[in-house]
C-alpha cells in the first residue's frame, strides 16, 4: 500500500477538560456580574448603608458573645476577599460591604456595653428622693410618668415611676426634688414571644428598675420651670384647654408630639383606618410646617423691591425653614421619625440652595446612616422601619419610568390635572400601604386595608386644613384672636376622627396575623430593598424574597395556648381563633395582648363561661383536643393553699400544668410544669400543640443579650406523649372540687 497517497486525516480537537469548563465559567459570570455592578454603580453606596443597618441587625438577632465575634469575623473575611480580589466594582463592593457588615455589628455591641448600668434584680418597695430627669404626662390614662435620678447608691442610677395625675404636687417638673414611696420592679422583658421588647428600650435608655408610686409625692426642691419638656407640657395644656375633648387631644399629637392624651378608643380607631401615622410627628408635619415657614418668609421678603434685588429669597426663605424644622424637631422630642425627617428636610433645602436634585433615595440613605450611627438600636424599632420604609417606596415609585411619566406635570386644563394629581395620590397611597404591610404585621400582628381611601382624604386634610389653622389659632392667640381658628381646627379634627371610625369599625378593616417567623419578615425587607434599589430589570428578582417571605408568614401557625412571664395569665386559643382568658377580670393591656398573639381582631372571651372547661375559684381543667391528640391542662389560679395530696394526682393526671406560685416537686405532669420557678427565667411563652408539639419562649428570643437576666436551658422541654381523649366526667373532676374554697359551690360545665 502506498502509504504517501492515503488521504490524511487530521486529529480532532481535543474537548477541553471539565476543569477548564468551570474556571471559563467562572470567568464569565465574574465579567457579567462586573457588567451589572457598572452599570448599577450610582446605586451601590445605597447598599453600604443596607449592610451597615444588617449589621445591627444581626446583633440583635444572634444570640450571644460568641455568634456575635463569628459574625464580625465573617464580614472581615469577607472584606478581606475583596481586598484580594482584584480593582473592580466586584471586589470594592465585598471590601465595603464587608465593612459595613462588621462596624454596623461592632457599633451596637460597643454601645449596648458602653450603656451598661445597674438594674434591680428583684421587686422591692421603697423610699425614694431623686431629681426628676423627664415628666411625661398621660392626659387619657390619668397618670404622669416621671423618669428620675435617685440620690445614693442603693438603686440604679435611673428609674422610671408612674405616679397618678390627681396626686401630682404643685413644683413638679423637670429639675424637681421628690421624694416618694414606691413598688420597683427590673424592666420586664417582652410579655409574650413576639411581642415589644420593654426590657431591650430600658436599657439603652439606663432605667434599671420601673414601678408604680404608692402614696403622695412630696416634693423636696420645685422645679424652675425651664427646658423644652416644661414649653412642651405648657403648649399641650393651652392645646387642650382652647380645644376639650378628643379634637384637643389630636392637637395636641400634631404639635407637640405627644401622643399620651389621645383616647384609647380614638387611638385603636386611627390604628384600624391606617392613619395612626398622622399621630406621630414625621415627614408630613415637618414638610408642612417647613413648606408654610419658606411660603410666608417669601412672600413677606418679596413685599420689598430692595430685597428681592439684592438677595436670592429662594435661599434666605430656605434657611428660615430649616430653623423652624430644627427648632420643631427639638419641640417634639427629637423622635426618630422626627430627626430622620428633619435631617432629610435640611438636606433637601441643602440640594436647592446647590441647584442639585433635592428628593432621591440616596437622601433617605443619608438619613438613616445619621440615625443609626449615634442611635443603632433605632433599627429594632417600628418607628423606624415604617418611616424608612414609607419614603423610600414613595420614591422608588415616582423615580419609576411609566409612573414618572404619567404623573409629571404638564400643560393642561384644570379637571386633566386634577385627576392626574388624584391617581398619583391613589397610587401613591396603594404602594405605601403595600410597603408598610410587613411591617404592621410583624410588630403589631395588624394591618389596615382600607388605609388607602381613608389616607386620601385624612393626609390632605392634615396638611392643608388641620396644621395651618392650628398654627394660625396659636399665632393669634398671642393677641387674643384666635378662637374662631379654634373652632374650625376642632370642626376639621372631628371629620378626621369621624373617617378614622367610620374607615375602622368597618367588616374586614383589619387584616391579623400571629408571630411572623423572622426569616420570613427578613426576606419580604430584603426582597423589597432588592425592588426598590436596583434601576435595572434585575430590580425584578426581588419579588423572588418577597413572595417566599409573605408564604412564610401566611402559614405561621397560631399558637394554642398563650403564657405570660408571671404564670397569672393565661390564654387557651379556640380553634375558631378565639383566644380564652384563665381570668375574668384582666386589664385592657392583657386582653389586647393575648388577641394580638392569637391573630383574633376581638375581644377575648372568659374560660370559665365555656362548656368544655371545668372551673373552680382555685383551678380550671381543660381538655384541648388538636389534631386527633388529647392534652389535658391544669391551670391554677388561686394563691390559697392546696391539700398536698389532692394536687400531686392532679398534676400527674395533666400534660400541662400552669401556676403562679410555685409548684412542690411532687407536682409531676406528664410534659410541661410550668409554674413561678419556671417561668422566672423562661418568660412569657406560646405553645403549639397538635401532631409535633412545640414550645416558644419569650428567653430563647432574648437569647444572651445583655437586658435577658438569668439565661433558660436550651433545651427544657421532652417530646410529650400523645394521648387519646379522656371522658370529662374522669376522677379528677371530683379531686378538683375539693379544692374550692369552703362555702363555695362547683361551678357546673
Amino acid at each position: 500500500m502506498d502509504w504517501t497517497s492515503a488521504p490524511i486525516i487530521e486529529d480532532a480537537p481535543a474537548e477541553p477538560a471539565r476543569g477548564q469548563l468551570s474556571v471559563a465559567f467562572l470567568i464569565a459570570f465574574r465579567a457579567r456580574v462586573e457588567a451589572r455592578l457598572d452599570a448599577e454603580r450610582a446605586q451601590l453606596p445605597l447598599w453600604f448603608v443596607i449592610a451597615f443597618g444588617a449589621g445591627i441587625a444581626g446583633w440583635l438577632w444572634l444570640p450571644g458573645p460568641h455568634q456575635w465575634s463569628a459574625f464580625i469575623a465573617f464580614a472581615l473575611a469577607l472584606a478581606s476577599a475583596g481586598l484580594t480580589e482584584g480593582r473592580g466594582r466586584l471586589a470594592r463592593s465585598l471590601f465595603w460591604g464587608g465593612m459595613a457588615l462588621a462596624v454596623g455589628c461592632g457599633l451596637i455591641w460597643w454601645r449596648s456595653d458602653r450603656l451598661a448600668a445597674p438594674r434591680l434584680d428583684r421587686p422591692q418597695v421603697v423610699q425614694i428622693e431623686a431629681r426628676v430627669e423627664a415628666l411625661e404626662p398621660r392626659a387619657a390614662k390619668g397618670d404622669i410618668r416621671l423618669t428620675l435620678a435617685p440620690a445614693g447608691e442603693a438603686l440604679p442610677p435611673r428609674i422610671r415611676v408612674t405616679i397618678p395625675e390627681d396626686v401630682a404636687p404643685p413644683g413638679l417638673g423637670q429639675g424637681a426634688t421628690i421624694r416618694v414611696r414606691a413598688r420597683l420592679q427590673p424592666p420586664p422583658l417582652m410579655a409574650l414571644p413576639g411581642g415589644h421588647d420593654f426590657a431591650r428600650d430600658a436599657w439603652f435608655r439606663k432605667i434599671g428598675a420601673v414601678g408604680r408610686s404608692l402614696g403622695p409625692v412630696e416634693v423636696i426642691s420645685p422645679s424652675r420651670g425651664g427646658g423644652l419638656d416644661a414649653l412642651r407640657d405648657r403648649l399641650g395644656k393651652h392645646i387642650r384647654s382652647r380645644l376639650p375633648g378628643p379634637s384637643g387631644a389630636i392637637a395636641t399629637a400634631l404639635a407637640t408630639g405627644d401622643q399620651s392624651p389621645v383616647g384609647e378608643e380614638d387611638a385603636d380607631a386611627m390604628r384600624r383606618s391606617g392613619l395612626a401615622h398622622l399621630l406621630s410627628v414625621s415627614g408630613l408635619h415637618i414638610a408642612a410646617v417647613i413648606g408654610a415657614v419658606m411660603f410666608l418668609a417669601l412672600r413677606v421678603l418679596a413685599l420689598s423691591e430692595r430685597l428681592a434685588l439684592r438677595f436670592n429669597l429662594v435661599l434666605v426663605a430656605a434657611g428660615a425653614g430649616a430653623l423652624v424644622g430644627i427648632g420643631y424637631t427639638l419641640l417634639t422630642g427629637m423622635q426618630v421619625p422626627t430627626v430622620r425627617s428633619c435631617i432629610a428636610a435640611l438636606l433637601v433645602l441643602g440640594g436647592l440652595a446647590l441647584g442639585r436634585e433635592a428628593i432621591s433615595l440616596r437622601l433617605v440613605a443619608v438619613g438613616a446612616l445619621v440615625v443609626m450611627i449615634f442611635c443603632p438600636e433605632a433599627i429594632a424599632g417600628a418607628s423606624f422601619q415604617l418611616s424608612f420604609a414609607a419614603v423610600t417606596a414613595i420614591i422608588a415609585l415616582h423615580k419609576w419610568r411609566p409612573v414618572h411619566d404619567t404623573l409629571a406635570a404638564r400643560d393642561e386644563i384644570l379637571p386633566a390635572r386634577f385627576v392626574r394629581s388624584l391617581a398619583g395620590l391613589l397610587v401613591t397611597g396603594l404602594v405605601v400601604e403595600i410597603a408598610l404591610m410587613p411591617f404592621a404585621l410583624y410588630h403589631f400582628h395588624r394591618a389596615g386595608l382600607f388605609g388607602v381611601l381613608a389616607n386620601m382624604i385624612a393626609v390632605p386634610l392634615t396638611t392643608f386644613i388641620i396644621m395651618p389653622l392650628e398654627g394660625g389659632a396659636l399665632l393669634l392667640d398671642s393677641v387674643g384672636a384666635g378662637a374662631p381658628l379654634w373652632a374650625a381646627t376642632g370642626w376639621s379634627i372631628d371629620l378626621m376622627l369621624a373617617i378614622a371610625h367610620h374607615v375602622g369599625s368597618a367588616k374586614g378593616a383589619v387584616a391579623m396575623l400571629p408571630t411572623m417567623p423572622i426569616w420570613a419578615f427578613a426576606s419580604m425587607v430584603l426582597g423589597g430593598l432588592w425592588l426598590c434599589l436596583w434601576r435595572s430589570r434585575l430590580s425584578r428578582w426581588g419579588m423572588v424574597p418577597i413572595v417566599l417571605g409573605a408564604s412564610g408568614a401566611a402559614l405561621a401557625p397560631s399558637p394554642d395556648l398563650l403564657v405570660t412571664g408571671d404564670g397569672r395569665h393565661l390564654a387557651l386559643v379556640r380553634e375558631d381563633g378565639v383566644p380564652l382568658l384563665l381570668r375574668s377580670r384582666s386589664g385592657d393591656f392583657v386582653r389586647d395582648l393575648m388577641s394580638e398573639a392569637a391573630a383574633y381582631d376581638g375581644d377575648p372571651l372568659n374560660l370559665d363561661e365555656q362548656r368544655f372547661a371545668r372551673c373552680t375559684r382555685d383551678a380550671c381543667l381543660v381538655d384541648i383536643l388538636r389534631d386527633g391528640h388529647a392534652w389535658r391542662l391544669l391551670a391554677i389560679r388561686s394563691k390559697d393553699r392546696i391539700d398536698w395530696a389532692q394536687l400531686t394526682q392532679a398534676c400527674a393526671d395533666a400534660d400541662i400544668v400552669v401556676a403562679e406560685r410555685r409548684l412542690p416537686r411532687s407536682c409531676k405532669p406528664r410534659w410541661l410544669k410550668l409554674d413561678r420557678a419556671y417561668l422566672e427565667r423562661s418568660g412569657g411563652l406560646a405553645i403549639y400543640l397538635g401532631e409535633s408539639p412545640n414550645v416558644v419562649s419569650v428567653a430563647e428570643q432574648v437569647r444572651d443579650h445583655p437586658w435577658a437576666g438569668a439565661p433558660i436551658p436550651r433545651r427544657p422541654f421532652a417530646t410529650p406523649r400523645a394521648r387519646f381523649p379522656t371522658d370529662r366526667r374522669s376522677g379528677t373532676d371530683a379531686r378538683l372540687e375539693t379544692q374550692r374554697s369552703p362555702g363555695q359551690s362547683p361551678r357546673q360545665p
